[in-house]
């Protein structure tokens, strides 16, 4: 789902249509969010997906992804975990970017699946129902296994 510009009208529409799962991918930490989404906004990132959760409350359930490799340090990730859940952000996926063409970014870290493990580790400590890590996780990334239990 996009961010809407924050225009609160289009993302109801949305939620009127009371989506079992509401995803918005964050994409990647504060510092590097303008190099990696010109468009988008961390902040406005995470008040989209507060919203969401706000305005669905037990009826949905909202989730966001981390593309890991781009830069960011290890510290940034676990802000953005932490700032995902403080958007109550239900389930989290965690997977590694890789450079689609030569006109994108280039790959700054290939991340140990060791280290994505770590994370998923950390990431259920912090909260999130689910958690999907690991080197080849995308956004959608066996979503029909999630196990989680039916909403209202």
């Amino acid at each position: 789902m996009p961010d809407f510009l924050d225009k609160d009208d289009s993302l109801q529409m949305v939620l009127d249509a009371r989506p079992e799962i509401f995803n918005h991918n964050l994409e990647t930490v504060r510092r590097l969010t303008p190099s990696v989404r010109s468009r988008a906004q961390y902040d406005r990132s995470l008040a989209v997906l507060c919203k969401a959760k706000d305005r669905c409350g037990d009826t949905s359930y909202t989730k966001s992804g981390l593309m890991l490799g781009l830069g960011e340090t290890e510290s940034e990730r676990f802000e953005a975990m932490a700032d995902l859940r403080l958007a109550k952000c239900d389930i989290l996926t965690l997977g590694q970017y890789l450079q689609p063409s030569l006109c994108h970014l280039p790959v700054a870290e290939y991340v140990t699946p060791g280290q994505f493990d770590e994370y998923g580790v950390k990431a259920r400590e912090m909260g999130f129902l689910h958690v999907a890590s690991g080197p080849m996780v995308r956004s959608s990334y066996h979503a029909d296994e999630f196990q989680l239990p039916p909403k209202a």
